[in-house]
C-alpha cells in the first residue's frame, strides 16, 4: 500500500457547481454577506453534492474510532491507561455527551474498535469485530504498530468509509474514543509541522495537572526523535508514533474524499489524521470541515497548515466527537437556507421605465415583491 496513490484518486469539489451556487446566492432575497459563513457552507455543500440548489443533509452519521495507546502508561492522561472500553460503554449506554447529542439530533452513532485493550466480551460484537490489535506500543520507546497492522488499520478505515457511502450517509461527524490518543496525535502534528514538543503539548480531553503535562511533553519529545527519520513515508510514520485508531481514521478520511462524502472533524486526533492524509493527497482537505476549537495547541497547528477554520469555539474540550456534532446543525441550517430562501423577482424593462403615478415617488415604483 502507498498512500500517495490517493493523490490521483481524489478530486476537489466541483468548482463549476460552486460558481453556480454563488450566482444563485446573489439572487436570493437576503443580501449577500448577511448570512455570514452560512453562505460559504451552503456553497461548499453544493460543490460537494454537485447540486444547485444544495440538497438537505438528511442522513448524517457519527463515526467514532476507538483504541488504547501504550503511552498512557506514563500517566500522561486524565484517565487511567487501558480504560477506553469504559468510554465506549458510556457512549453505547447513551450516557456520554456525544451520545446525548446524537440522540437529541436523531443522528445514528457508530463505534469502531480499532485497538481497544480489553477482553472482546466486554463490548458488543458489532463494535469489536474490526479490532486490529489490543492496544498499541509505547511510542516513546517502541513502534505503535507493525507495518502489517498499520496497513490493516488503514484498510479498515477505508472499508468503513465505503460502507457509510454505500448506505447513503451524506455527511460524517468523525471523532475518537481513546486514552493517550492526544499524545500520539500531538507527536504526529509536531513531526509534520516541524515544531518542538512543548509547542504542541496540551492537556487532553480529561484535563491534566502540570506534572502530567511535563510527563506528556517528555513523552512527545522522545516520540518525536523516533518520528523524524520516517517522515517521508506516511504509513511508516503512523506505525512508528500513531496507533490503530489514528491509522484507521487516516484511511477513513482519504476514502471519504474519494467517495465525495463530506466529513466534520472534531479535535486534535482527527486534525492529526487529516494532516497525515493531506500529506498523501493535497486535495483531500477540501472535503472536510473543522467542527470546533478544542483548545489543543496541536489542533490549531494542524488546522492552520490545512487552512481549515473551525465553525465553533465554545470551549468544548471533552472530545469524542462532541464539538463536531454541535456544528452539524449549523451545516444543516446553511443547506436549508441556501435551498429554501426565495430568489428576488427580476426587474423587467417595463417596470424599470414605468412613470410614477401622481403623488408617488419614483423609488416606490421599483420596490420588488420578494415573495
Amino acid at each position: 500500500m502507498n498512500l500517495d496513490d490517493f493523490s490521483d484518486l481524489i478530486e476537489r469539489p466541483d468548482g463549476g457547481v460552486r460558481r453556480d451556487a454563488e450566482e444563485r446566492r446573489e439572487r436570493l432575497i437576503v443580501p449577500p454577506g448577511a448570512l455570514g459563513r452560512l453562505d460559504e457552507l451552503g456553497e461548499w455543500l453544493s460543490a460537494a453534492q454537485q447540486s444547485v440548489p444544495v440538497k438537505a443533509v438528511e442522513q448524517p452519521r457519527v463515526v467514532l474510532f476507538a483504541a488504547d495507546h501504550g503511552v498512557a502508561e506514563l500517566d500522561v492522561s486524565g484517565r487511567a491507561a487501558g480504560t477506553t472500553h469504559e468510554l465506549v460503554r458510556a457512549a453505547l449506554d447513551g450516557a456520554s455527551p456525544v451520545a446525548v447529542l446524537a440522540r437529541r439530533f436523531a443522528v445514528p452513532l457508530r463505534i469502531v474498535d480499532a485497538g481497544i485493550d480489553c477482553d472482546p466480551e466486554l463490548l458488543p460484537e458489532s463494535v469489536v469485530r474490526h479490532r486490529v490489535r489490543r492496544g498499541s506500543g509505547r511510542i516513546d520507546i517502541e513502534d505503535a504498530l507493525t507495518a502489517e497492522e498499520t496497513e490493516q488499520a488503514v484498510r479498515l478505515g477505508m472499508a468503513i468509509a465505503d460502507e457509510e457511502a454505500d448506505s447513503g450517509t451524506d455527511l460524517v461527524v468523525l471523532g475518537d474514543l481513546s486514552v493517550g490518543g492526544t499524545t500520539a496525535a500531538a507527536t504526529l502534528v509536531a513531526a509534520l509541522c516541524g515544531t518542538d514538543a512543548s509547542v504542541v503539548t496540551g492537556r487532553g480531553g480529561a484535563g491534566i495537572d502540570d506534572l502530567a503535562w511535563m510527563r506528556k511533553c517528555a513523552a512527545i519529545r522522545d516520540a518525536l526523535r523516533r518520528a523524524r527519520p520516517v517522515l517521508g513515508d506516511q504509513l511508516e510514520l503512523l506505525a512508528t508514533v500513531g496507533g490503530a485508531d489514528l491509522a484507521a481514521m487516516t484511511g477513513f478520511l482519504l476514502q471519504s474524499a474519494v467517495r465525495r462524502m463530506p466529513v466534520i472533524l472534531d479535535g486534535v486526533v482527527g486534525a492529526a489524521c487529516a494532516l497525515v492524509a493531506q500529506r498523501a493527497a493535497f486535495r483531500a482537505p477540501d472535503w472536510w470541515l473543522a467542527g470546533q476549537v478544542s483548545g489543543e495547541p496541536a489542533q490549531s497547528k494542524a488546522l492552520d497548515r490545512m487552512a481549515l477554520t473551525p465553525l465553533l469555539d465554545h470551549g468544548v474540550t471533552v472530545g469524542e466527537g462532541t464539538g463536531a456534532l454541535l456544528a452539524l446543525p449549523l451545516v444543516q441550517a446553511a443547506a436549508a437556507l441556501a435551498a429554501e430562501l426565495p430568489e428576488r423577482t427580476p426587474v423587467t424593462a417595463e417596470e424599470d421605465t414605468e412613470e410614477p403615478a401622481e403623488g408617488q415617488d419614483a423609488d416606490d415604483v421599483k420596490v420588488l415583491d420578494a415573495t
